[in-house]
C-alpha cells in the first residue's frame, strides 16, 4: 500500500526559505525527517548548535571504533573474521587475509559485499577469475563458491545482506548512466588463470547458513566450470569509477551518494568532489536527526572534512534518535569557505534496524568520540548567513 504522509507545509517564526541555504543570521539548522532523507521533513533553526552537548549518558551516544587495532586472525576464512556490527538484516565483519585460502566458502545467509580497504588478491569463484584491489566493491551473490589468493595482504570490510540481495539504486531523472555507468561494472572471466587452478586434489567448501558452518569435501576443485550464461554474476566496482552527484548551490544529502542497497539498509560512497561554491549554501553536512536509521561510516582514505580525531580504518556509529552533524573545526572551515574540494573516501551504511555492537568492535572503541564535538564554546559564534 502506498504511503500517504500527513503533509502540511508550514513556516513558523524565523526560518530560511530554502533548506540548507541562507540560514538566518546566528542560527544553526537541524533537519528532522522520515525514511532517512526520502520522506517528509522539517527544519528547525536554533540559537545554539544541536551537537554542543557537555555530557552524555546512555546507549544512544555516538561511538567510534579503530579497526587498525584489531589483531590479525589465525584463520584466513572470511567467516572467521570478527563481527563489528550486526542486526537481523546486515552483518559487518573486518577481514585480514595474508595467505591463500586453501578452501572455498559459500554464504547461504545472503549476498556478500567486499570493500577492499588495502591490498590486492586474485579471486576465484563459480563464474571465473577476477583481480581485486584497494577501493574495490565486490558483490558476491548468495550461494557463490569462492576463494582468494592475496598478492599483497588484504584488509577488507565485509557487508552481508542477511537473508537478502543487493540492488542498484533508482537514479530517477538523472538517468541510468549517472553516478556510475553500469558499463564500468566488471565480472569474473573464465580465463587461463581460472583454468590453471582446476584439477584433482581434496578441496573443502565451508558453507555458512544461519550463521553455522557446514563443510563439504570434494576430491577435485569444484570451481571447474567450462562455461556459463545468464543475468546473475558477481560484479566489481571501484570508487574511482563513481562520479558523484554535485550541486554548487545546495548541499546534497548522503542519499544522493547511494551505491548499493538492500531491503533494510543502503550503502553510500563519499568520493572526492568540489565543495559548494554559492556563498549562501552550507559547505558541510547539515545537523540532522535520522530517526529511522542507524548511521555507520567506514573511513577509507583522505582527509575526513566533517570529522575530527578520525583516521583511515576507523568506523563511526551514530544510532538513530539524536541530532548529529559536523565537528566544530569542520563547521568553522565551511562557514569561511576555507576548502574548495573534499579529498575523502568513505563507505556509509545506513540500517533501518538498530545495530548491535560486536565484541571485537567493543575492544577497539575510541571512548573519547562523544566528547569530540567539544561543547558550545568550540563552535563559531555565528552560523553561515
Amino acid at each position: 500500500m502506498a504511503k500517504s504522509w500527513i503533509h502540511l507545509p508550514h513556516v513558523e517564526g524565523l526560518a530560511s526559505r530554502q533548506a540548507h541555504v541562507a540560514l538566518p543570521a546566528g542560527t544553526y539548522e537541524r533537519e528532522l525527517g522520515k525514511e532517512g532523507f526520502f520522506g517528509p521533513s522539517a527544519h528547525m533553526y536554533h540559537a545554539n548548535p544541536p551537537t554542543a552537548w557537555t555530557d552524555w549518558e546512555g546507549p544512544l551516544k555516538p561511538r567510534a571504533f579503530d579497526t587498525v587495532k584489531l589483531p590479525a586472525p589465525d584463520d584466513e576464512c572470511p567467516f572467521a573474521a570478527p563481527v563489528l556490527l550486526h542486526n537481523a538484516a546486515v552483518r559487518l565483519r573486518h577481514w585480514r587475509a595474508t595467505r591463500a585460502m586453501r578452501h572455498l566458502v559459500r554464504n547461504g545467509d545472503g549476498d556478500d559485499m567486499i570493500f577492499v580497504h588495502s591490498g590486492r588478491a586474485e579471486l576465484y569463484c563459480d563464474y571465473g577469475h577476477l583481480t581485486i584491489g584497494e577501493g574495490d566493491y565486490v558483490m558476491l551473490p548468495r550461494g557463490t563458491m569462492w576463494r582468494i589468493e592475496p598478492s599483497e595482504p588484504l584488509v577488507a570490510l565485509l557487508i552481508e545482506a542477511t537473508n537478502d540481495s543487493y540492488f542498484l539504486p533508482e537514479k530517477g531523472i538523472v538517468g541510468d548512466h549517472a553516478i556510475f555507468d553500469p558499463g564500468v561494472l566488471d565480472i569474473p572471466r573464465l580465463d587461463e588463470a581460472f583454468r590453471a587452478q582446476q584439477g584433482p586434489g581434496n578441496w573443502a567448501v565451508r558453507i555458512k547458513r544461519r550463521n553455522a558452518i557446514s563443510t563439504v569435501t570434494y576430491p577435485f576443485n569444484p570451481l571447474d566450470a567450462v562455461g556459463w550464461k545468464g543475468t546473475l554474476a558477481p560484479v566489481r566496482l571501484n570508487w574511482r569509477d563513481i562520479r558523484p552527484l554535485m550541486s554548487h548551490r545546495f548541499h546534497l544529502p548522503p542519499s544522493a551518494h547511494t551505491t548499493f542497497l538492500s531491503q533494510r539498509f543502503v550503502i553510500c560512497t563519499f568520493c572526492p568532489r568540489p565543495i559548494e561554491s554559492d556563498p549562501e549554501a552550507l559547505k558541510v553536512p547539515f545537523f540532522h536527526n535520522n530517526d529511522d536509521y542507524d548511521e555507520v561510516i567506514f573511513y577509507h582514505a583522505g582527509n575526513f572534512f566533517s570529522r575530527d580525531n578520525i583516521h583511515p580504518g576507523m568506523i563511526s556509529l551514530h544510532p538513530c534518535g539524536f541530532p548529529h552533524g559536523p565537528h566544530p573545526k569542520a563547521f568553522a572551515t565551511g562557514a569561511k569557505s576555507g576548502r574548495k574540494e573534499t579529498d575523502e573516501v568513505a563507505v556509509m551504511i545506513d540500517t533501518r534496524d538498530a545495530l548491535e555492537i560486536g565484541d571485537a568492535a567493543a575492544q577497539v572503541e575510541f571512548t573519547g568520540y562523544v566528547q569530540s564535538w567539544g561543547g558550545p564554546s568550540a563552535y563559531p559564534a555565528q552560523a553561515a548567513e
